[in-house]
Parts: C-alpha cells; structure tokens; sequence
C-alpha cells in the first residue's frame, strides 16, 4: 500500500484555517475527503465554548504534556501564547503506512519540525486578504479581550513572514473561492509525479515495459 501524503496547513489565527479543513473534510459530494483525516492535537490550553476533547484537541494537563514529551511521543511540539501543543507521531505515522492522507493544522514551527523529519510533507499557508480583515475576524468572532486580539495580530505579523516554508500560499478572501483551491492543492499532490511513481507503480510499469 502506498505511502499517504502529510498535510502541513498553517495559518495566523483568525485567517479562517480551522474552518476551510472541516469544509474539505465534508463528505457532502466531496470526493477528496475520502482517504484525507486530520490529527488531533494535544494541548494545555482550555477549552473554548463548543469544543469537545478528542474532537478538536485532546485537553491534557501540563505534567502529562511534558511527560509524553520526555517519552518522544510527539512528531512535534511547541508553545503558542503560553499554552502547549504537540502532534502524536504514532497516530500520523500508523496512518500514513494504512495510506491515508494526514492533514495537520500547526503554526510555522511546528511546521519546520515536521518537515525536517518528513520531508515530503506538502506545506499549505492560508493568508489573510489584509491585516485589518483578519483584525476584523478576530473582533467578530468573540473569543478573546481587546489585548488577547492586539497580542494574536502581533504574532500574525510574525506567523506571516515563514509563509515561503510551504509549498502553496491560499488567499481566504472569498471562503468558497480559498475551499476550491484548498481542493486543488490536495489534487495536485496526489498527481505528482513522487506520489504517483508510489501509488500506480504496477500500471507505470507495465506501459513501460
């Protein structure tokens, strides 16, 4: 069985990252969301309202976090406005061997942690139209104070600037316009040349041969 890809999608919050993967994650006549899964991240970080453990994050206490850190039980890990997020490297390993695509939803350090260990990851970077929008997101959205959103938009800035680590920049501007290139992303990396040499070797080989 072929090798699945590693999805790295990263993202300043408030550009609409969360919401773009549960859309492509929608089986609704949605034929690329057969075989696509996203990990779910450990962390520190308190639930918000209409979050579930398990389903958005798994919710784990800091002792834990650092234990399963000291065991090397993450494909990666970082701290993120003082909270602790890490990736389980058994789970995306198992289900990259069972041949699944694997979408991952992590900040740019993360992002080049994987990708040095995973080289052939495919990285994806969803941008804001402007910084006032993703301002205006931030404020609509009613999850944090005016100090919480003036610390988010300063890391934006920074979260930014690694954009030339991925492999593909999508503008969410228009949400369905930033779903249909997200789509397209996902459909150019299972046609290179790399996952198809894997995924049809028998059919290569025979027109080959």
């Amino acid at each position: 069985m072929p090798q699945g890809i590693l999805f790295l999608i990263s993202a300043p919050s408030g550009a609409g990252k969360t919401s773009l993967v549960n859309a492509l994650l929608d089986t609704s006549g949605n034929e690329l969301a057969s075989g696509l899964c996203v990990s779910i991240s450990h962390t520190t970080r308190p639930k918000r309202p209409g979050e579930e453990d398990g389903k958005n994050y798994h919710f784990i206490s800091v002792a834990r976090f650092q234990q399963m850190r000291s065991d090397h039980a993450f494909l990666e890990s970082a701290e993120v406005f003082g909270n602790h997020y890490g990736t389980s490297k058994s789970w995306v390993k198992e289900r990259l061997a069972d041949g699944q695509d694997v979408i991952l939803e992590i900040d740019w350090q993360g992002a080049s942690q994987v990708q040095a260990l995973l080289p052939e990851s495919v990285g994806i970077f969803i941008l804001p139209p402007s910084l006032q929008a993703l301002r205006e997101r931030l404020t609509n959205r009613g999850q944090d104070d005016a100090q919480v959103i003036e610390t988010r938009m300063n890391e934006a800035v920074n979260e930014i600037s690694h954009f030339e680590q991925a492999d593909f920049i999508v503008i969410n501007e228009n949400f369905d316009t930033a779903l249909e290139d997200l789509k397209a992303v996902i459909r150019s990396a299972r046609l290179s040349i790399k996952h198809q040499v894997k995924s049809n070797s028998d059919l290569l080989n025979k027109l080959i041969s």
